[in-house]
């Protein structure tokens, strides 16, 4: 994957400047460079620690197959979930690590579609998207159900209070709908990411395609939809002559979808997938971040453009070895490694993989990068 910085020029600064950031730079990076620190704070010098180079991790195992992964961790144990019948059939694949590397499938969370769902939406034949995380005691997944290129579509919410298999509370509880759009609706209700908001306030980010991503509060307690404002944080703009679109289906100009917003640094970063997904070889998915002082926008990129008139910072793209990198999300760990999850395409076979690079904060932003 190709890995976008921006180009920091160093500021000409004269000869006894240079000689002091040298040696407390120095002082930094030995291991025995907190001895200095005290000392460097009297004298007013700052001290300057390179930041990380990001890096892919080398994964084996199961973790080929695997769409839009969500990743937590509980106890010593990481969780992926994914879009996907397991190999028993159950719907969502859980893959589980305790280094991050090597993955093994460990369930699924429903044994078939619900009910209701095949009821309200008889077509659909395997659930999206899932998006885990823990609240309130609890352990939520949403995840959606929908048609292809059709935004007739539904999320719902399903809780467990454990993800140990092991453990007589481990059972996946069907909360039901949580919001759905129709053919009336300018939005697709797809691609759920639930975020709590630095106020505790519980939201969800969702959409793909049509008037883009949208965000609309839930209720802090249950995690099912309020009646307040829906808002809108990004969508695609449209070029002077589009093409047409494809019988049947939206236009390629809008396609911006798998919403996920992570706060850090006194921001709210916005990541959305770009482009088309799901074609093998051929998927040109791409992902990109825009940034926000609100969780309600406006969210902008590095240059200033808004994501609501199609900015973005690209953040990860194709390269020779895997394709079409996109429905990702985010896991900002009390270590400070900091990691982003998503799937590629092999770029001769087109088989999908579960992908995992660090990420790294410089100047406020995320960067990112596959190296094989």
């Amino acid at each position: 994957m190709t890995l976008v910085l921006d180009a920091r020029g160093e500021a000409q600064r004269g000869l006894r400047a240079q000689i002091r950031d040298k040696i407390v730079d120095a002082m930094c990076v030995q291991r025995w460079w907190i001895a200095f620190a005290a000392v460097a704070a009297f004298a007013g010098l700052s001290c300057y620690v390179p930041a990380q180079k990001p890096q892919a991790l080398q994964l084996s195992g199961d973790y080929w197959g695997a769409h839009d992964p969500s990743i937590i961790k509980a106890g010593d144990t990481w969780y992926v979930f994914a879009t996907g019948k397991a190999r028993d059939g159950g719907q969502f694949q859980i893959r589980c690590s305790t280094d991050l590397h090597a993955w093994s499938l460990c369930g699924h969370v429903f044994n078939e579609i619900p009910d209701w769902i095949q009821q309200e939406s008889p077509g659909t034949k395997e659930l999206w998207a899932p998006d885990i995380s823990f609240e309130g005691g609890e352990y939520r997944l949403y995840y959606a159900f929908s048609l292809f290129a059709k935004n007739t579509s539904g999320i719902a919410l399903a809780t467990n209070k454990t993800l140990d298999r092991s453990s007589p509370a481990y059972k996946w509880i069907d909360r039901g709908l949580v919001l759905r759009s129709t053919v009336a609706d300018d939005f697709n209700a797809i691609d759920p990411n639930f975020v709590m908001d630095e106020h505790h306030r519980a939201w969800l980010a969702f959409g793909s395609f049509w008037g883009g991503i949208k965000l609309r509060r839930l209720n802090d307690t249950t995690g099912l939809a309020s009646r307040h404002k829906l808002y809108s944080l990004a969508t695609r703009f449209r070029p002077p002559d589009p093409s047409p679109a494809k019988p049947g289906l939206p236009p390629d100009w809008q396609a911006i979808e798998a919403p996920f917003i992570v706060h850090h640094g006194g921001y709210y970063y916005l990541f959305v997938s770009w482009d088309l997904c799901c074609r093998g070889t051929h998927s040109s998915y791409r992902t990109l971040v825009g940034r926000s002082r609100k969780i309600t926008g406006p969210y902008v990129d590095k240059s200033g453009t808004s994501m609501m008139r199609g900015g973005g910072t690209p953040l990860l793209s194709t390269d020779r070895h895997w394709v079409g990198p996109g429905g990702e999300s985010v896991l900002l760990q009390p270590s400070g490694q900091d990691i982003i999850v998503f799937h590629a395409y092999d770029a001769h076979t087109g088989v999908p993989a579960l992908q995992i690079s660090t990420l790294v904060w410089r100047d406020d932003w995320p960067n990112s990068v596959l190296e094989q």
